[in-house]
């Protein structure tokens, strides 16, 4: 088939491209830069994906039968209007449009299904927004022209590549023999999804007649509280896991920062508790998503082959510690 991939550099974009290309797809990334690492077998193309006239005139006459859309540009946004310029630029020029959504798009809540109200166009959070008004207007296009496209939802993802300092985050500390931070009670709920298995729906919603016009929820059925985290991150490591809890309201009244630095808990990590159902993923794409312990030791594996060694940054994790040994925060070793 003939496939373009808008945003096909980066972590999801390379596990799909590598995978389409393995399957003998005639694949075509789209994205800002003149050049790519994927060889002659795969076409370039160069347009903003923010600007819908180099869209229209990057893909002017082209004819794809499926694309991936998995751009989104973190610095400027990535609103409904971009993505509809590029439906635009499409026209009736491809057969499924296969959306990278976000768990986001609901805005806050436990369990989620697919049906579940989206987060409104006033939610504050603009990737929330953004991700929730684009689904809108999609699934309006499909309803009044029978547009072909199909949304993913996925929570965090984790596995080899990962370009946010994540898994990697409590690896490094764990083999430094560093204490972890372990935000308040360590029970706040996070989900996740390998990226092996949301490349591996993304290829069956390719062709699969059921998928077309769907939303899905993806990713590992059954959430994890953050200490659960650190658990299973020990475990993938075979390292003794050593953490400090302090109280969030610590944390910020010491400078943290959830949504930047200083790191204390991965980049982005420590976040209000978004979860969802899994049923529909496996019901019609066939999909048993892969057990968290053994995602996470193929990761481990990547992490050992390709860990760069830095000195590491924990000043400010010096300075929460530093609350546990006053007497203002707990130091748990198991």
């Amino acid at each position: 088939m003939k496939v373009l991939v808008i945003g096909g550099t980066a972590f999801i974009g390379r596990f799909l491209v590598a995978e389409l290309v393995k399957a003998g797809h005639d694949v075509t990334i789209l994205h800002r830069k003149p050049k790519h690492t994927f060889g002659k077998r795969v076409d370039n193309l160069v347009a903003d994906r923010n600007n819908p006239e180099a869209m229209r005139h990057a893909l002017e006459g082209r004819r794809f039968e499926v694309i991936f859309d998995n751009a989104y540009d973190w610095e400027r946004g990535t609103t409904a209007a971009h993505i509809d310029g590029t439906v635009q630029a499409l026209g009736d020029r491809v057969s499924r449009y296969i959306f990278m959504s976000s768990i986001a798009a609901y805005g806050d809540g436990l369990n989620h299904y697919e049906d579940d109200a989206l987060a409104p166009d006033d939610h504050p959070d603009p990737y929330v927004r953004n991700k929730a008004m684009t689904e809108r207007m999609l699934f309006r296009l499909r309803q009044r022209t029978g547009f072909p496209v199909v949304t993913f939802r996925p929570p965090f993802i984790y596995g080899p590549e990962n370009p946010f300092y994540r898994e990697a985050f409590f690896w490094d500390r764990m083999r430094a023999g560093r204490p972890l931070i372990l935000p308040g009670d360590g029970g706040r709920l996070m989900q996740f999804v390998y990226i092996k298995d949301l490349v591996t729906a993304l290829m069956k919603s390719m062709t699969d007649p059921a998928a077309l016009g769907e939303a899905f929820n993806i990713g590992n059925e059954r959430p994890v509280t953050q200490l659960e985290l650190l658990q299973a991150l020990a475990k993938a490591a075979k390292k003794k896991l050593n953490f400090v809890k302090v109280s969030r309201d610590r944390i910020i009244e010491a400078g943290g920062n959830p949504m930047g630095d200083p790191a204390y808990f991965g980049v982005y990590f420590d976040m209000p508790p978004i979860t969802e159902a899994m049923g529909k993923l496996k019901r019609v794409l066939k999909l048993v998503p892969t057990p968290f312990d053994t995602g996470l030791r193929e990761t481990y594996l990547w992490y050992q082959r390709h860990r760069k060694t830095a000195k590491l940054n924990t000043e400010f994790e010096d300075k929460l510690i530093e609350l546990a040994q006053s007497g203002l925060a707990t130091s748990v070793e198991i």
